[in-house]
């Protein structure tokens, strides 16, 4: 967690509502932007972002530092939204193509270039895992199915489903760390 974020979030707990809108400001496009590559409707993702954010004002949802970043944190929250939006229509959407450009927005030069770079980083970890690696975490995180769609999908036992998840995630973030301490660039 930056010291910026650590400090806001801790402002924010204590009922500072300048440090939610500081919050909301730096995290808004970035969750907005994955809300809406899973659901494909901008007026969905728009309420996915608002209900994250009221959360987190709430108090509904506590991030822990001890668990990882807290961007990481505010993506699993958007994500589990998500989800939970998606079982309530009982329809999962049939195509989450990604997006380059966010609709009806109109980020600076500067937000559109820092997506760029942090987008080519996490396609760049992605890549480097393998192809079962790849392929569960595209269909968990990006098309929102469970742990157990994609054993019954993939005709895979449900422990080696998570056992891929898992492994995954752990070399999804080394690559996200060494990246980080590169200056953002990816290194093969």
């Amino acid at each position: 967690m930056s010291e910026l974020d650590a400090k806001l979030y801790s402002s924010m707990k204590s009922g500072d509502k300048q440090a939610l809108e500081e919050l909301y400001d730096r995290y808004v496009k970035l969750l907005y932007s994955f809300s809406y590559k899973m659901l494909e409707d901008k007026q969905q993702a728009e309420e996915i972002v608002q209900e994250v954010f009221i959360k987190i004002w709430t108090q509904k949802s506590h991030y822990d530092e001890s668990k990882g970043k807290f961007s990481s944190w505010l993506l699993t929250t958007t994500r589990n939204t998500v989800i939970d939006t998606i079982r309530k229509r009982k329809e999962i959407p049939s195509d989450m193509q990604e997006r380059d450009t966010i609709a009806d927005t109109d980020p600076s030069v500067e937000d559109q270039v820092e997506w760029k770079e942090k987008k080519e980083v996490i396609q760049a970890a992605m890549n480097k895992l393998g192809p079962d690696q790849r392929q569960v975490i595209e269909l968990f995180y990006f098309k929102g199915m469970s742990q157990q769609k994609i054993s019954d999908q993939c005709d895979i036992p449900l422990g080696t489903v998570k056992g891929r998840i898992r492994l995954a995630l752990k070399h999804l973030r080394e690559q996200m760390q060494t990246s980080e301490r590169n200056g953002g660039v990816a290194h093969e």
